[in-house]
C-alpha cells in the first residue's frame, strides 16, 4: 500500500523494511508452536502422565505463551471497507505503525467517517510539465523536493473544485514508486471531526487525462500521531471550501 509513503516517505521506506524481519519472527513463532503442540499431544496419548523433566516444562510453557499471543493476534480487525481494515491492521504492528507504544498498546481502531460514495468523484487531469521543483515544507527542518506534477478538477456535492498533485522527486528514484503521485488536501473539518493540519491522498500517474479521487481513502500525517516524523504541510492552494466527511477523522491520543 502506498498511505504509508505519502505521509513521511523517509520513515516509512525504512519501516518498509521490517517487513521481512517481521515474516522471519513469524515463522520461528509458528515453528515453536508446532513443536510445543506435537509434545503435547504426545503427553495426551500417554494417559496425562506426569511432566518430568525441565524441558517438558519449558515446552509446555512456550505452548501457553504463543497461544496467548496467536489469540491477541488473531483479533478482529476493526473496519466498514477493506481499506479501512488494512490501515487499522497496520497502526496495530508494531513493525509498521506510527503510534507511540502507549497508545499502539490499547488500540482497537482509527475513527473513520462513515464511508459515502459521493466522496468518490472523476477528476479531470490536467499535466503541467514546465514546473519548477522546489522545497516542501514540514513539520521538521527536513525540505524534500517536490514539483507539482498536475492540476485536478472535479465536482462535489454540484460545487467544482480543483487540487494541485504532487511528485516527490526523491521517491521515484525507488523501484515501485517511479509513478506515485501525493495530493495533500485541506478542508472544512480540519481542526473539528478531522486532524487539524490536513490529510493526504496516494495516486499514481494516469494512464490519460482522467483519475479517480476516493476521499474515503483520506488519511492522516504520521505526526498526527508521533511528533517524531516528518510530515509535508498542505499547501494552502489545496484547501477546499467544503466539508469532505470521508475518510480518517482525528485522532484522539491516550
Amino acid at each position: 500500500m502506498l498511505k504509508s509513503i505519502g505521509s513521511n516517505q523517509a520513515a516509512s521506506l525504512k519501516l518498509f523494511g521490517r517487513y521481512h524481519k517481521g515474516r522471519a519472527l513469524r515463522y520461528k513463532s509458528s515453528h515453536l508452536l508446532r513443536r510445543a503442540v506435537g509434545f503435547l499431544l504426545q503427553s495426551l496419548t500417554r494417559v496425562f502422565q506426569p511432566v518430568k523433566s525441565k524441558g517438558q516444562w519449558l515446552a509446555l510453557l512456550a505452548l501457553f505463551v504463543v497461544c496467548t499471543s496467536c489469540a491477541q493476534d488473531k483479533r478482529p480487525i476493526q473496519g466498514e471497507t477493506e481499506f479501512q481494515k488494512e490501515l487499522n491492521a497496520e497502526y496495530k504492528d508494531a513493525s509498521k505503525s506510527p503510534l507511540k507504544d502507549k497508545d499502539r498498546k490499547n488500540f482497537k481502531g482509527l475513527d473513520f467517517f462513515k464511508f459515502d460514495s459521493t466522496y468518490v468523484v472523476t477528476a479531470n487531469f490536467k499535466r503541467t510539465p514546465n514546473e519548477k521543483t522546489f522545497k516542501m515544507k514540514t513539520t521538521t527542518d527536513h525540505r524534500p523536493i517536490y514539483v507539482k506534477y498536475g492540476e485536478l478538477s472535479f465536482s462535489l456535492k454540484g460545487e467544482a473544485f480543483k487540487l494541485n498533485i504532487y511528485q516527490n522527486q526523491g521517491l521515484i528514484e525507488t523501484e515501485g514508486f517511479e509513478d506515485y503521485l501525493f495530493l495533500p488536501f485541506l478542508d472544512e473539518t480540519n481542526g473539528l471531526e478531522s486532524y487539524g493540519g490536513g490529510r493526504y491522498l496516494d495516486a499514481r500517474i494516469p494512464k490519460g487525462n482522467t483519475m479517480q479521487i476516493d476521499f474515503n481513502k483520506a488519511y492522516n500525517p504520521y505526526c498526527a500521531y508521533n511528533d517524531k516524523y516528518s510530515c509535508p504541510i498542505v499547501p494552502r492552494k489545496n484547501y477546499l471550501k467544503t466539508r469532505v466527511e470521508a475518510g480518517v477523522k482525528a485522532f484522539n491520543k491516550g
